[in-house]
């Protein structure tokens, strides 16, 4: 199993930019697609970005395509999220995961591990 911490979360205006990132420990991280996933109270955990576990294949919500990017340091066990152009629509509980083989997938079911999560919070 694998722990994973997210950070990086907070309040921001819309427009502005915020980065999280999420630190795995246990088992191999390097060997496997890692994903960010967000979910506001009531509502589904929804896909939001996925890379290869080499790091060179990524996903993309249609919501968030052009705004976001996913990327991968397999040196520090690390998987970011660089998030710019914020919406308020962005506002959510962001969540880290690691999926459960080598496939990279965009949904939850195929993931085996989950972070704690961070809060952002985009004030309009």
């Amino acid at each position: 199993q694998v722990q994973l911490v997210e950070s990086g979360g907070g309040l921001v205006q819309a427009g502005g930019s915020l980065r999280l990132s999420c630190v795995a420990s246990g088992r191999a991280f390097s060997n496997y697609p890692m994903g960010w996933f967000r979910q506001v109270p009531g509502k589904e955990r929804e896909f939001v970005a996925a890379i290869s576990w080499t790091g060179d294949s990524m996903n993309y919500a249609d919501s968030v395509k052009g705004r976001f990017t996913i990327s991968r340091d397999n040196a520090k066990n690390t998987v970011y999220l660089q998030m710019n152009s914020l919406k308020p629509e962005d506002t959510a509980l962001y969540y880290c995961a690691r999926a459960k083989d080598r496939y990279t997938s965009i949904k939850s079911s195929s993931y085996a591990d989950w972070g704690q999560g961070t809060q952002v919070t985009v004030s309009s």
